[in-house]
């Protein structure tokens, strides 16, 4: 290896990427960036100069955001074809391709020239997972126009990248259309809600709880959260904003983002803390951000609604100063672009180190990477998990790195489960038939009884969303996408119906569940059990110390990050959230299940029995141990 690590340098070498797009540097660019906040109208000009345009792209974060400027242009009677990761729709009958493209941003092509390009979201560009496809975008796009669209706290980086392609950017500044006003008062109580409210929830557990109580109340609620197919959440979206339709109450998480039109009056924030996933892969618990927050609130009296202006509030008083506090901090300044290494770049690495397995290639190619102080390079942890877990398999380099970029929830032991049996079926050359994928789902499918087939369901959903993925990828090994297409859409019918009588599965799964307690769906910590097994494999055999251990870390990494702790306020609110039964917080935060609580008793009790240790033995054994090879030394 040696040998060869000055050509392994050179290859990881990621300080000049606009040097990757030489399409995009023979010619000279117009930069334009629409700067404001969320209902500002932006995105609205933006995409009237690409309507007017002979040929343009737009590239948005979500399929929903992608189909719903499909529509706008074909109503428009501009043609406009729509590309996701899963999908191809054309305007035309023959399938030609149109001057207009709507997609995903990781499918925008840099090779084909547009007089008008629209990137959506551009602050998204410092996403820790996703960042390289708005990197790629704004410096690869071959377009004459490039409009570029999001938080002011973009402009200074948007405007120091461009400068490294010889580009200026032109920025127009956007103020929010309607008022917006934050309550001097918290709800408090459900009794309080009022048409055209919206609770925000953290986690599917506040969701299941909210909706069930609100519901106890008479009210109907319409619920939207992140796992749920686009359908299902154009749907409730459509049962919430008709005028006519007794559901006027929003049960939502920070999935209404972006990606919907609703018409909400006021939105409530059941919680102001929120568990999440930093750079490195740590699960952390911190107050939102104050630019998701933002995001968040302003999606309240959305322009040309029903409601002419807009207000926030919280669901407890303790959270309301608090609130206002965030809300009204400036937004950081995004600092960095993401990046990700090209498949070439890890078919070079491959051929320097012929043994290496994928998941390695991609550990020394960061390792030895450098890059600008503009850049930094994407969390890989999926991907690096993915490659783990298809290893075995034999497939040629190229194949393998596609399969490590399908989109997939790795929390989902299911959908993980059918990449592998993809990969393995692929690596014997045997086509992945509708059959085969009837047979492996138990297609046909009923509707939900409770949650936990609810949550199967979306499960499913997901296996077909990554067959559509592969399809377009291996055609001649996913043959059968349109009958897929086709039972997909079923399976939205009958997720709708799941979500529309969610209150009902509710209270089945509590009636199954056992006395005094609830079921509990993980969906905060994708890596949850993940990290407590490698705690486990760390710290011994699979003990509470070991699930202790996973579980202090990211609190005492809180405690060391000034950034946790924006004031004394801040602080006794993330205290008195974690008040209650350790079982208890472990089980709101998402991080232990039923399932896992149950097994760490079984286990803590045959030990116990055993005699094998007892609370804190294992751990004075070890520190035994160190001081009497401090004595020896």
């Amino acid at each position: 290896m040696l040998d060869c690590m000055d050509d392994l340098r050179k290859i990881s070498d990621l300080r000049l990427p606009p040097n990757w797009y030489p399409d995009a540097r023979a010619i000279q660019r117009k930069i334009i960036f629409h700067a404001g906040p969320t209902n500002s109208g932006k995105t609205y000009h933006a995409i009237q100069r690409f309507l007017s345009a002979k040929s343009g792209i737009y590239c948005g974060p979500l399929k929903l955001l992608a189909h719903e400027i499909f529509q706008k242009t074909n109503d428009a009677n501009v043609p406009c074809d729509l590309v996701t990761g899963e999908e191809r729709v054309y305007a035309n009958e023959d399938a030609r391709q149109a001057p207009h493209i709507a997609c995903t941003i990781e499918m925008c092509s840099t090779n084909t020239p547009y007089e008008v390009a629209v990137i959506d979201e551009i602050q998204m560009i410092r996403d820790p997972a996703r960042g390289w496809a708005w990197t790629r975008a704004l410096l690869g796009l071959c377009a004459e126009e490039i409009h570029v669209c999001g938080e002011a706290a973009a402009v200074d980086l948007v405007t120091e990248l461009m400068y490294t392609t010889g580009e200026e950017v032109e920025v127009r500044n956007y103020k929010r259309l309607t008022p917006l006003t934050v309550l001097d008062y918290a709800l408090e109580s459900l009794d309080n809600l009022r048409p055209g409210d919206c609770i925000v929830c953290f986690s599917k557990n506040d969701i299941y709880s909210v909706s069930r109580q609100i519901e106890a109340r008479g009210l109907e609620c319409a619920v939207i959260y992140g796992s749920l197919p686009p359908g299902t959440k154009l749907e409730q979206a459509k049962k919430f904003n008709d005028p006519d339709d007794p559901c006027k109450i929003l049960v939502a998480t920070d999935a209404i983002g972006m990606g919907l039109n609703l018409c909400i009056r006021r939105i409530i924030f059941n919680s102001i803390v929120k568990p999440t996933v930093n750079e490195k892969g740590e699960k952390e618990i911190d107050s939102i951000p104050t630019s998701q927050a933002l995001q968040i609130a302003g999606r309240a009296g959305r322009f040309g609604s029903s409601f002419t202006q807009g207000e926030v509030t919280t669901m407890h008083r303790e959270d309301l100063v608090q609130l206002k506090e965030i809300l009204s901090e400036a937004v950081p300044p995004v600092k960095a672009a993401g990046l990700h290494p090209t498949p070439e770049q890890i078919e070079m690495f491959a051929y320097h180190l012929p043994d290496a397995t994928l998941s390695n290639l991609i550990d020394i190619f960061v390792s030895l990477s450098q890059v600008d102080g503009m850049y930094f390079v994407c969390n890989i942890d999926d991907f690096k998990f993915l490659a783990d877990m298809i290893q075995h398999i034999p497939l040629n380099l190229r194949s393998r790195y596609v399969f490590c970029t399908a989109p997939l929830n790795r929390k989902e032991p299911f959908v993980c489960t059918t990449l592998l049996k993809f990969a393995r079926q692929f690596s014997r050359n045997e086509p992945l038939t509708f059959d085969w994928l009837c047979r492996h789902t138990k297609w046909p499918l009923a509707a939900p009884k409770n949650i936990k087939e609810l949550v199967h369901l979306e499960a499913v959903h997901d296996v077909f969303d990554l067959y559509l993925w592969l399809s377009y990828r291996f055609m001649d090994m996913f043959p059968d996408a349109a009958l897929v297409r086709d039972i997909q859409k079923k399976l939205d019918d009958i997720i709708q119906v799941g979500v529309c009588n969610i209150t009902k599965l509710i209270r089945a799964s509590q009636s199954a569940a056992a006395p005094g307690t609830a079921e509990v769906v993980s969906e905060d910590f994708p890596t949850a059990k993940r990290d407590a097994r490698v705690a486990s494999d760390r710290h011994g055999a699979k003990s509470p110390e070991a699930l202790s251990i996973a579980v202090e870390a990211p609190a005492l990494r809180r405690a060391r990050n000034p950034r946790a702790s924006r004031s004394g306020t801040r602080q006794e609110d993330l205290k008195s959230y974690g008040r209650g039964s350790l079982a208890n917080r472990l089980l709101r935060e998402g991080l232990l299940t039923q399932e896992m609580l149950r097994q760490l008793e079984s286990e803590w009790q045959d030990q116990h029995r055993n005699g094998r240790y007892g609370f804190g033995s294992k751990r004075d054994d070890q520190h035994s141990s160190k001081e009497t090879g401090k004595k020896r030394k």
